[in-house]
């Protein structure tokens, strides 16, 4: 699937053309990839301009999911992947990219701009699970964004047995659930 508005080094334009235009401002990064610069920047986008580096048998997720939905301005330094349902992979790909060993189930991924990512409450309910100052403010970000995925996350965790930090997490989204209605 190629995206009109996405430009990737080497196929139509050379990484120096690329870079040339992205200083006479007509091109802007966007992942691992260039945009016009009076495009919109959306989803799809977003997620398109990773499509080199996140093959079918992996999904984005974590922070870098959280990018593609629109809670981080700038995508992570190492894209973030976990693998799908089944698939098992025994070799780096890409010193870019870290991939965990836990598959995503169907219904938790979205395909946009033909790369899987981890639909917005499975991508919170991941986010809810760390422990980290960074962390958590981009979970608040993408549960103002995405507020109908809080509830969602909720039932994902009330869906599952035991798992590591699901206490803290289910807290964490209950005070943003809180925190969102006391708002309106």
């Amino acid at each position: 699937m190629t995206n009109a508005f996405l430009y990737f080094a080497g196929h139509r334009l050379s990484i120096a053309e690329l870079t040339a235009a992205r200083l006479d401002g007509d091109v802007v990064d966007v992942g691992d990839a260039w945009m016009p610069s009076d495009a919109v920047e959306t989803t799809e986008i977003r997620a398109a301009s990773l499509r080199l580096l996140a093959p079918d048998a992996l999904t984005v997720s974590l922070v870098s999911a959280a990018w593609v939905h629109g809670a981080v301005n700038d995508p992570p330094a190492r894209l973030t992947l976990c693998r799908t349902e089944n698939a098992r992979l025994h070799h780096v790909f890409d010193r870019r990219i870290v991939v965990h060993d836990r598959g995503v189930d169907r219904v938790d991924r979205r395909r946009y701009g033909g790369v899987w990512v981890t639909t917005p409450a499975r991508t919170l309910a991941d986010l809810a699970r760390a422990d980290d100052e960074h962390v958590r403010g981009v979970t608040a970000t993408l549960a103002r964004l995405h507020p109908y995925a809080i509830p969602e996350a909720l039932q994902w965790f009330a869906a599952r047995g035991r798992m590591p930090h699901r206490r803290r997490a289910t807290a964490q989204l209950e005070r943003l659930a809180e925190a969102l209605l006391t708002t309106r």
